[in-house]
């Protein structure tokens, strides 16, 4: 027998960091750079751009 509730957990757990990781990037963006496009672009480098803030600011 498996256990799909280990698997559906790990799942969604994975999918909210991910969404969170995009808005965080995203409004960090916004904030330094005032421009839609570079949020947008920051969002879908998500973590990488975070991360980035993180050790150059």
């Amino acid at each position: 027998m498996s256990d799909n509730k280990g698997n559906t957990t790990i799942n969604k757990t994975v999918r909210t960091g991910i969404t969170f990781g995009s808005c965080l990037a995203m409004v960090i963006s916004y904030t330094n750079w005032h421009s839609v496009l570079w949020a947008i672009i920051h969002g879908l480098l998500s973590w990488v751009y975070v991360i980035y803030y993180i050790i150059f600011y």
